[in-house]
């Protein structure tokens, strides 16, 4: 497989993006906005049955995050791995989580409401762990991405993640398995991502088979990720179901199940085909933002505009804001930010990668 060049880019990987965005961005406003919970007063009765099923968007953002995150490990330090994520993750949340939490607070919608207390909490992201509610819900995926990017690092700074990556994938696997069908904890659930493990190891095994050849035991393991994300599908169901009195059929879900998987391996094939220009680079990375950003200040400002547009048309006026404005978080905020931060942090974690090392000399940090 190619080496991982300078942006760290495949372009069909960023259009793969942007299709996962687009589709939990259609689940918000045409399905959930007037499903429940009063966030939208306008309906979209005719493409309701097929936006339900965009939320499988954050599933393909999840073998996505697999794969990039096990091409994004090759070769790094632990320090730098974690120093890269942070500078990637933290700058775009901030000012995404502020800027929706002030439309928020300008809009006083009763559905949404927030406080100061709620805005301190949200700077850590983890903000349930302080008592206090998201900003938007959407984060509870990016919590999930932070548990998967710990471990990661705790597998780089200890030696294995490359040396034994497809023990630990089975060990995982079989931690997903009992959890879900037997012990149904919560804390194990959030503690080794029980749910949506079996996506993001499914991505890391598709990364592992092309970089590495089509081995038997990695072949064996993909098909055991596959199948468990498939049973662990009837979740989410359930919870649909129950909190909205309606939700995707069962084969329709394992269909689109396989179609996201394919879509990965295709984009990984194919990956040659599509040059990684500077639209595509852009298109690739205002998906982040437009993920924070969409759900809440979207169904503001739909539920504002409708009145006087019609449902479609402010669905459609308040998309091309959200897209316009990622992209200025991208390219004002997040891109200088980034830069700065990889600057700044990266020689304090190599100190601090130092002292470990002092401290316990036989620990295979690099």
């Amino acid at each position: 497989m190619q080496a991982r060049n300078s942006l760290d880019r495949i372009a069909t990987l960023d259009l793969l993006r942007l299709v996962a965005a687009l589709a939990v961005v259609a689940y918000h406003y045409l399905f959930r906005g007037a499903a429940a919970d009063g966030y939208l007063d306008v309906a979209f009765p005719a493409a309701a049955p097929f936006a339900i099923y965009g939320y499988l968007g954050v599933n393909l953002f999840f073998l996505i995050s697999g794969f990039v995150i096990a091409w994004s490990a090759e070769g790094r330090s632990w320090q730098a791995f974690a120093v890269a994520r942070f500078a990637r993750l933290y700058p775009g949340f901030l000012v995404c989580m502020v800027l929706t939490w002030a439309v928020l607070a300008a809009a006083n919608h009763p559905a949404m409401p927030v406080s100061t207390r709620q805005l301190v909490a949200n700077l850590i992201i983890l903000s349930p762990a302080l008592g206090e509610p998201f900003v938007d819900g959407v984060y509870w995926s990016i919590v999930l991405e932070i548990v998967f990017y710990g471990w990661v690092t705790l597998a780089i700074l200890a030696g294995v993640f490359s040396r034994l990556k497809l023990e630990l994938v089975t060990a995982w696997l079989a931690i997903c398995a009992l959890n879900e069908f037997y012990l149904g904890s919560g804390a194990l659930r959030l503690l080794f991502i029980t749910e949506y493990g079996p996506l993001f190891a499914g991505g890391i095994l598709v990364h592992h088979i092309f970089s590495r050849g089509r081995s038997p035991e990695a072949m064996m393991l993909l098909g055991a990720s596959f199948m468990l994300s498939c049973s662990m599908l009837v979740v989410a169901r359930g919870w649909m179901q129950q909190h909205y009195g309606v939700a995707a059929p069962l084969l329709g879900l394992v269909a689109a199940n396989i179609a996201i998987h394919a879509l990965l391996v295709a984009a990984i094939v194919l990956r040659d085909r599509v040059a990684s220009t500077a639209t595509v680079l852009a298109l690739g990375s205002l998906t982040y933002p437009l993920y924070l950003l969409h759900q809440n200040i979207g169904y503001v400002a739909i539920g504002s505009l409708a009145p006087k547009l019609g449902a479609w048309t402010a669905a459609l006026a308040t998309l091309l804001v959200m897209l316009l404005l990622s992209w200025a978080v991208w390219r004002f905020v997040e891109r200088p930010v980034r830069r700065g931060l990889l600057a700044a942090l990266g020689p304090l974690a190599d100190r601090l990668a130092g002292r470990i090392r002092k401290r316990i000399p036989r620990l295979a940090v690099d």
